[in-house]
């Protein structure tokens, strides 16, 4: 009776463990990040409501990170190097499906909506984040080498002040910008630092925007979903 009672026991744990899996495999080539780097601190945007949209975005359905293998392999390495220096990661996106960006451009269309405007870009007109660069019809992410990103202290884990939010359309956000403090433009630095030592290049307008160099899918944008 009593091993009748572990067995059981065993398969209900392994139903829960199972249950949680996705649904379906990842494309040869990607990896989930946390089973790469189970310490990460992943907390993706667009699965929320805490995005420049207001509301969760198409093909987001776990705050699973998901990147190609070579993608992850290097940011093993960047917060293996920011641990000696007692930081760490939080990522809040990484590979993102064709249909959420096909979900911010039908939004961006929308000049009516402009809910989280105040919040995410109040000094650019919606009609112009498209010819300023914020918003594209194709995404690197969707190649599944670009991920966003910022640096957290390690023994609180609250992220460094880069003088500016995550996806704030303005020109605080640019690598130009040059109304920082000391501070900001030192924990600036320590992400750009450390990023470019793993072979991660910055985009000028985004300071937490990086894409892996000679990624291994430079040219297909990929639309499985994230689960």
């Amino acid at each position: 009776m009593m091993k009748n009672k572990v067995m059981l026991l065993v398969l209900i744990i392994l139903g829960f463990a199972f249950a949680k899996l996705p649904t379906s495999p990842l494309p040869d080539g990607f990896v989930y990040v946390q089973e790469v780097i189970p310490d990460l601190d992943v907390e993706l945007r667009y699965l929320t409501d805490h995005n420049f949209v207001g509301k969760p975005i198409e093909g987001y359905r776990a705050n699973t990170l998901i990147l190609t293998k070579d993608a992850a392999e290097a940011l093993g390495k960047v917060q293996e190097a920011l641990r000696d220096q007692n930081f760490c990661l939080k990522v809040y996106d990484g590979y993102r499906p064709q249909r959420a960006v096909n979900h911010f451009v039908t939004w961006a269309k929308d000049l009516g909506d402009t809910l989280n405007k105040h919040a995410f870009y109040p000094e650019v007109e919606k009609q112009f984040l498209f010819s300023e660069g914020y918003i594209a019809s194709k995404s690197g992410h969707s190649r599944g080498s670009t991920i966003d990103l910022t640096v957290t202290d390690g023994n609180t884990g609250e992220p460094l002040d880069m003088g500016g939010a995550y996806d704030f359309f303005g020109e605080q956000s640019w690598l130009s910008y040059g109304h920082l403090t000391e501070a900001q433009q030192n924990n600036r630095q320590i992400l750009q630092s450390v990023m470019q030592a793993h072979n991660f290049r910055n985009y000028p307008k985004e300071w937490w925007h990086f894409t892996l160099r000679w990624e291994p899918f430079p040219n297909t944008y990929f639309d499985f979903l994230v689960e």
